[in-house]
């Protein structure tokens, strides 16, 4: 039997039909407070997003949408669209499905990658050239 996303119980095709406000009564309480700031105009970047997110669907949902705003968080009116979100030095492309709604864009577009060191540098004591890497 093949997998169905679901969230919170609802199909994609439940998802897409709810309205924002039914939205809301789903998602925690985090996100609850943000979008409802959102709606009542206190965050006006968030609200601009939405707008741009409902053009660029209505025309082009192809096209990835550049963003820096990380804090926005994902609707159901966002299924299937493309956000490149700006983590502070090149932009990370997040294709918006069902298992990503609630959260954060900027939760999927990390600020910080892994560090790998190589061999001990010039200021490093002679003891440390000689300890094995493995």
């Amino acid at each position: 039997m093949p997998k169905v996303d679901k969230y919170r119980g609802l199909d994609k095709d439940a998802l897409s039909k709810i309205s924002q406000s039914e939205f809301i009564d789903l998602i925690t309480s985090r996100a609850r407070r943000t979008l409802k700031r959102a709606v009542n105009n206190r965050s006006i970047t968030v609200k601009m997003l939405m707008k741009k997110a409902a053009k660029i669907k209505a025309t082009n949902p192809a096209k990835p949408i550049r963003t820096q705003v990380r804090e926005a968080v994902i609707i159901p009116d966002w299924l299937g669209l493309t956000f490149s979100v700006h983590n502070g030095k090149e932009w990370k492309n997040v294709h918006v499905s069902v298992d990503k709604l609630g959260y954060r864009l900027g939760d999927f577009s990390h600020t910080t990658s892994r560090v790998l060191h190589s061999g001990p540098g010039v200021g490093a004591t002679r003891g440390s050239k000689f300890i094995p890497l493995k």
